[in-house]
């Protein structure tokens, strides 16, 4: 089993940043991927970036160039740093892990979730 525990969510004024965090633990030696969903009020929920265990990295277009996804082996955390925040950032990001090829839309394990909210 694997346990991922987020941390950093909150309130934000358009333009401004946040780093999420994702520490993992448990068996994480099995662990070939991580990375962030969000889920907002009414939308379907959207895979934001995705780290692989060689470092290899992917993002969503509405996040592209904003976002940055990294990860700590030693400390088996997985941040995302986010900038020049928009309102239409605002969801509950979930932090994810896959023992599979690669994450998506259905990974093996789920963190609970931090809010993110940014206002106008």
């Amino acid at each position: 089993q694997v346990q991922l525990v987020e941390s950093g969510g909150g309130l934000v004024q358009t333009g401004g940043s946040l780093r999420l965090s994702c520490a993992a633990s448990g068996n994480t030696f099995s662990i070939t991927a991580m990375g962030w969903h969000r889920q907002a009020p009414g939308k379907q929920r959207e895979l934001v970036a995705t780290i692989t265990s060689a470092g290899s990295t992917n993002y969503a277009d509405s996040v592209k160039g904003r976002f940055t996804i990294s990860r700590d082996n030693a400390k088996n955390t997985v941040y995302l740093q986010m900038n020049n925040l928009k309102p239409e950032d605002t969801a509950v990001y979930h932090c994810a892990a896959t023992l599979g090829i690669a994450l998506g839309p259905s990974p093996d394990y789920w963190g609970r979730g931090t809010q993110v909210t940014v206002s106008s």
